[in-house]
């Protein structure tokens, strides 16, 4: 082990499943880098589909000792898991930094945000109420009540390590559900480490099953979890052409599906804002993780009358940007997640550059090469630009000119995305027609951060189907039974 915690526990080089910490059947193993180094932190196990089959197999013995724990003791279950990561935010901080390549503020940012979600899901679980319908007829009792969906699994990303699973499995659970997960090749010991903090917070065996994998063992392991008619829900997070393909194979058991997606997200800024506001939650939109998150500002659009001067702050807060390694005292943007991610983000701007786009500002690198990228605004874009359709996924921000505000709106839905959006304004009618006009999952309105647990995250078009967070994520682990008692007399 390359890394210093304080807790060398936390460290788990072994996939769990089960009541065991093991091995892949075959024995074989796969290296996860740092991003910032390419320095080899550990390896985990490459494990397929005869694994992921124990895995499940685990989850559903599991299945009927956890439903039938009362919610509130689930609950408390949950608090105790809650307090135990907070209490480990250092070591998970330094994990999620290692792996994924963010600033070390913005890891405990991270783990307090996934653990949030272990606290409001241990709230929910006592809350997950049915219904009482008038009857149809006078001896006839109509009850609808809200069972847990079975055994589940989570096919989570490398950029969020710690939050995308606990969004997920805090829902799960608190439903009554079990759960097999397959963390990102890049960041499995996040995920593992998350694993050993359940097992101490008293969750039983089986409960939480963590398969791990390489990226080339993640599609067997993700076709294994979409054909098991065991499992009865899954949850996605990553790209739309990965999603498509899992909602096919998963049509084949006709399972429940939650996708969160690509984003192509709009930042807007009207005339009428304040403009070093806007400054502010562009900076928080976009460079956040070196631009590695499916809400992040993809495309800004700054009206006329105020583009020089966005443009000329925006600028000046950019330049003065740190770039280095995430574990290095007062670095801002750390490095893209791989050589692939890099050369994608390039290939963007190189064709933008072509197309006639002009660099504002490039942000100082240095003399460190590898997988950073230097935070960039561009301005002189257009739609003909690719950085306009994709996503990007780095630490660029190329900015659009409009006119007015049905040439915005027409602008920003012009996608096949609609995650996120943001968009500034003093004026509270537009806000509402705007926020109504865009059309996406979540609007921010004179923020650059929406994210929280007690809301609703997910999107529209290719940007997925169903939510995560707040009281309507626990819907996507439950099923409706409807119950008609007769002979009441």
């Amino acid at each position: 082990m390359v890394l210093k915690l304080s807790d060398g526990t936390l460290f788990q080089s072994k996939a769990l499943i089960g009541e065991n910490v093991c091995e892949s059947s075959s024995g074989s193993r796969v290296e996860v880098l740092d991003p910032a180094t390419s320095q080899v932190l550990g390896t985990v196990p490459e494990m397929d589909s005869t694994d992921t089959q124990v895995a499940i197999s685990e989850a559903a013995k599991a299945l009927p000792i956890w439903r039938d724990i009362p919610a509130g003791a689930r609950s408390e279950l949950l608090l105790t898991w809650y307090q135990l990561v907070l209490d480990a935010s250092e070591d998970l901080a330094t994990l999620i930094t290692a792996e994924c390549g963010k600033p070390k503020v913005e890891s405990l940012g991270e783990v307090a945000y996934a653990a949030s979600f272990l606290k409001w899901y241990a709230e929910e679980a006592t809350r997950a109420y049915g219904d009482i319908i008038p009857p149809h007829q006078p001896d006839k009792r109509l009850l609808v009540i809200k069972q847990p969906v079975g055994v589940a699994a989570a096919i989570t990303p490398w950029n969020f390590p710690a939050a995308m699973i606990l969004r997920k499995v805090a829902a799960a659970f608190a439903a009554g559900c079990t759960m097999v997960v397959k963390p990102a090749p890049q960041t499995p010991f996040t995920a593992l480490a998350l694993g050993v903090l359940a097992g101490r917070a008293g969750i039983p065996a089986g409960v939480l099953n963590i398969v791990t994998g390489s990226i080339n063992s993640s599609l067997e392991i993700g076709s294994t979890i979409c054909k098991s008619p065991t499992v009865r829900a899954l949850s996605f997070t990553g790209s739309t052409k990965a999603g498509i393909s899992l909602a096919e194979q998963a049509a084949s058991t006709v399972k429940k599906v939650s996708l969160e997606l690509g984003g192509n997200a709009s930042f807007i800024v009207f005339d009428d804002a304040d403009i070093e506001e806007a400054v502010k939650g562009a900076l928080a939109a976009k460079f956040r993780n070196s631009g590695q998150t499916c809400v992040c500002a993809n495309r800004f659009f700054v009206q006329e009358k105020i583009h020089d001067r966005f443009v000329e702050q925006l600028t000046a807060a950019v330049k003065v940007l740190r770039v280095g390694p995430g574990n290095v005292a007062d670095v801002t943007v750390g490095p893209l997640i791989d050589a692939r991610a890099y050369k994608k983000v390039k290939g963007l701007v190189d064709d933008a550059i072509h197309c006639g786009a002009k660099i504002e500002a490039e942000g100082d690198i240095g003399a460190m090469t590898g997988n950073f990228f230097p935070p960039t605004v561009l301005t002189a874009v257009n739609s003909k630009m690719r950085l306009a359709h994709e996503e990007i996924f780095g630490p660029v921000a190329p900015i659009f000119k409009f006119k007015n505000e049905a040439d915005v709106i027409r602008l920003a839905n012009d996608t096949e995305f609609g995650l996120a959006s943001y968009f500034y304004s003093k004026d509270i009618n537009r806000c509402f027609r705007v926020a109504e006009a865009i059309e996406c999952g979540m609007v921010g309105i004179n923020t650059g951060m929406l994210s929280t647990a007690a809301a609703p995250f997910g999107g529209v078009k290719s940007s997925g189907v169903g939510r995560e967070g707040g009281r309507y994520g626990l819907d996507e682990y439950q099923e409706l039974k409807y119950i008609c008692l007769g002979g009441m007399t």
